[in-house]
């Protein structure tokens, strides 16, 4: 009772937390209305950053607090962090040098790779057993969404041929934007969301 009682407070905190994020997506249209362009300095923009941070630095807290599923969620905590590095692409590549971001991803990913070669763990098994948790349905979805969906969705072809001779550009950012934004927000989801697994877990097993 009391599982099913939490379950229901998780759920009621997700659709709060989708609630707000769609208030403050909304309320950047409303605050500069016909200036709005919802581009790469917006605040939707800054939320894409923000949500892809906090679900990698969670996804590699509960990677630390368990063993057998310590590869899988490396892996897809270092996922989430290529998603980070890509949405600065242009600020590092104007700060630092032209390139600098590939640079970042590839270093990430060796990185990566030398200490999952160095886990005990069978990176198989592991990623197989986190497959079977909710908080993978939620991952897959939300890089589903961020990756693909909301690429073929915002096509600047698609919306100049539906939207003809009234196209505007704002439009069609802020159906690519928001769609993007609700990924993110998925992935902050099933971060927290296996967070809280492994916690529970730990604390089942000391029992």
């Amino acid at each position: 009772m009391q599982s099913f009682a939490m379950l229901m407070v998780r759920s009621l905190f997700y659709v709060l937390f989708i609630v707000g994020v769609a208030h403050l997506f909304s309320m950047e249209g409303y605050s500069k209305l016909t200036k709005s362009d919802y581009g790469e300095h917006s605040t939707t923009e800054q939320m894409h950053n923000a949500f892809a941070f906090i679900s990698c630095v969670v996804f590699f807290i509960a990677a630390k607090l368990t063993q057998s599923l310590r590869p899988a969620v490396v892996i897809v905590a270092t996922l989430v962090g290529l998603m980070l590095i890509r949405e600065f692409d242009a600020f590092l590549d104007d700060n630092f040098f032209d390139g600098a971001w590939q640079v970042l991803v590839y270093s990430s990913i060796a990185a990566s790779a030398f200490y999952l070669f160095k886990q005990p763990r069978p990176i198989k098994e592991s990623l197989i057993e986190y497959s079977r948790s909710s908080s993978a349905g939620i991952f897959l979805s939300g890089i589903l969404v961020v990756l693909v969906f909301s690429r073929l969705f915002g096509r600047g072809s698609f919306w100049e041929a539906v939207m003809g001779d009234g196209y505007m550009r704002v439009v069609k950012n802020i159906a690519e934007e928001g769609t993007e934004l609700i990924g993110y927000a998925l992935l902050v989801i099933a971060a927290v969301e296996f967070l809280w697994q492994v916690i529970s877990k730990r604390r089942a097993d000391k029992v």
